[in-house]
Order: structure tokens, then C-alpha cells, then sequence
């Protein structure tokens, strides 16, 4: 097997976040579920941006927001997903390759403006505890095709990572299933983040059968995931009926910390400590940037563990779900 050109290769939302404070009854007020995310049509959206306070503009998207993390250690990374040709559509492929990750999907073009979807955002409205509220509209980002995929790109890359998020629409779906067989078919690993409950509400059924095809090498999910995915409300349970069938499972437990099953043992590490909890979106994609930088290395997995708790620590401090440290620099001081 040849050198892999890229550590990780990414399908994922191209989405820009717009962030905003927000106190709890605002959230309430809008009929919000605190601390979830719900998809939003077009009306909605400009609805909740203009019940929005000041806002700021971050590049966001889950997978996206996990390749930011790696690069920033050291990583090389490929990005694919969709943007449209407009304004949002250019500062999410500016913030992207910006970082050092290559992006070379074309923007969907937007001459008919009434009837081409916009580039995706997430209206996120944060309350004084660091907890955020998402709503997003996926617009462009729903229709990445099959073939804007480069198969050689995938077979090039240690481990394809698929965003659950992106299960949702059709052809992103059908296009990640191509991506799958396309890493198996060069030897590579395929990493998956089931990113949110209400995706395994929808879509349960495949992802229990990508993992029980064998098709899932290392699964990234938090508690409340877990327990939708296995139907299992205890936590240990809930490893138990994940564990043989995954190669490495890696389950966040927010203040708890995070386990990893894999080889037939049990990891654990306690969050790293946090001077003052800003803002929680990204914490678990870069927990899985910080995980998969060591594992690519061949890490041990504590101490994948370990970057991936210093990884979501710094995203915490901050607003946005974008490193504002220097990781590489972050790592070395930790962990020597």
C-alpha cells in the first residue's frame, strides 16, 4: 500500500456559523430546545436571525471544525462538502483553506437566486452558561453529489471521516456510501460521528448496519447518542453492546470526561480543567480532532484520549467552534 497522501479526509456540512448571547428566555421565547439542534427551513432562518442579538460569523460545520483542529496540530487534511457561490460561500472556502486543508469542491452556482439554495448556516444562540442552541439551514450543503468525489483523494488518506449530520439529505448519503467503498476498497479506516440524536432517530437503522457490516473502524459519539443508537439508558450497558462490534469506540462524557473501547480494554480520561466555560460548540469535534491527530501517529489510547480532552478544552474557552490557540504549541506544553 502506498504512502496515504493526506493523515484525514473529511465529508462533512460546509456550513457558516452566526453566533450570537442569548438569555434563557429568549431561547425559550423562541421555542427552542436549549442546548439541542433542530433544522430550519429558509423563513425560520431569517426569522431567528432577526430575533438574534449583535452576531459573529465563524466557519463552522462538524467535520470541517474537526480538520481545523488537525491541521492546527499538524495534520494533513482534505475537506468535502458544498458551498454556493455567494457571500457565505466564500468566506467558508477563505476560512478553509486559510488553515491549510485543501478544499477543491466547486461552488454550486447561484444565477437564479430565487430558486438555488445559499450556502448553509447555523443560527447558534448561546446563554451565559456556555450551552448553545443550533438551528440550522442546510440550503447548499445538502446537495454534494457522487461525483464530486475524488476517489483517489479517499484511497490516499489513512482514515475517511463522515459527519452523521450529512446522513440527512439524499445524495450526501449516497455520496458518503460511495466514499466508504472507495476507502475499503484501498485498505483505509473509516471513522464516523454520529453527531447528534435526532440523526440516529432517522437513520438508526443504517448506521446499525454500517457497524454491523464491519463498515465503522472508529465510532465517535457522546452519552446521549450512545443510548438512542443501543436503546441501552446505562451508560455501561450501552459500551457493552458497541464494544465487539467496533474496533474503537469513543464515547464523550462532557464533564465526566471520555472512554475509548478498543482491543479488548477500557480507556478513561477526566476533562481538562476549564477556567470559565464560554461556549460548547465544537467541543466534540475537536475531542475528535485531538483523538485522531495520536491516532494516525500510532498513539496509545490514553493519550489520544488525553489530546482530545485538551482539544475540546481550548474550544470551550472561546466563542466559535474554530482553535483560536496554537494546538501544536498547546500539546507540547501538555503533554511534553
Amino acid at each position: 500500500m502506498t504512502s496515504p497522501r493526506y493523515d484525514v479526509i473529511a465529508i462533512g456540512n460546509a456550513i457558516v456559523d452566526v453566533m450570537a448571547p442569548a438569555s434563557d428566555e429568549l431561547v425559550e421565547e423562541l421555542g427552542m430546545t436549549k442546548g439541542g439542534m433542530m433544522l430550519v427551513d429558509a423563513d425560520q432562518a431569517k426569522d431567528l436571525y432577526d430575533a438574534m442579538g449583535p452576531a459573529k460569523e465563524i466557519s463552522g460545520g462538524s467535520a470541517a471544525n474537526t480538520l481545523a483542529g488537525l491541521s492546527g496540530m499538524g495534520a494533513q487534511c482534505a475537506f468535502v462538502g458544498q458551498v454556493a457561490d455567494d457571500q457565505l460561500g466564500n468566506v467558508f472556502t477563505h476560512d478553509i483553506r486559510a488553515v491549510g486543508i485543501d478544499f477543491d469542491v466547486p461552488a454550486r452556482p447561484t444565477s437564479d437566486k430565487e430558486s438555488e439554495p445559499p450556502t448553509a448556516r447555523c443560527l447558534i444562540f448561546v446563554t451565559p452558561d456556555g450551552q448553545r442552541t443550533m438551528n440550522t439551514f442546510l440550503g447548499a450543503t445538502q446537495f454534494l453529489p457522487a461525483d464530486a468525489l475524488d476517489e483517489e483523494a479517499i484511497g490516499g488518506a489513512q482514515i475517511l471521516y463522515l459527519e452523521g449530520y450529512l446522513w440527512d439529505p439524499e445524495e450526501p448519503r449516497k455520496a458518503m456510501r460511495a466514499a466508504i467503498k472507495s476507502a475499503r476498497d484501498a485498505g483505509r479506516k473509516v471513522a464516523f460521528t454520529l453527531s447528534d440524536a435526532f440523526v440516529i432517530d432517522r437513520y438508526g437503522s443504517d448506521f446499525r448496519a454500517l457497524i454491523d457490516d464491519g463498515m465503522i473502524d472508529i465510532l465517535f459519539a457522546n452519552e446521549l447518542e450512545l443510548a438512542t443508537l443501543t436503546g441501552e439508558t446505562d451508560f455501561d450497558a450501552g459500551i457493552d453492546a458497541l464494544k465487539d462490534k467496533v474496533p474503537t469506540l469513543v464515547v464523550t462524557r462532557s464533564e465526566k470526561g471520555a472512554v475509548c473501547a478498543t482491543g479488548g480494554g477500557m480507556h478513561t480520561v477526566a476533562a481538562e480543567p476549564v477556567a470559565k466555560v464560554v461556549d460548547t460548540t465544537g467541543a466534540g469535534d475537536l475531542f475528535a480532532a485531538g483523538f485522531l491527530f495520536g491516532h494516525v501517529r500510532g498513539e496509545e489510547p490514553a493519550r489520544c484520549l488525553r489530546r482530545g480532552a485538551i482539544a475540546a478544552a481550548e474550544i470551550i474557552s472561546h466563542y466559535g467552534a474554530r482553535p483560536e490557540a496554537d494546538l501544536a504549541k498547546l500539546m507540547n506544553e501538555k503533554l511534553g
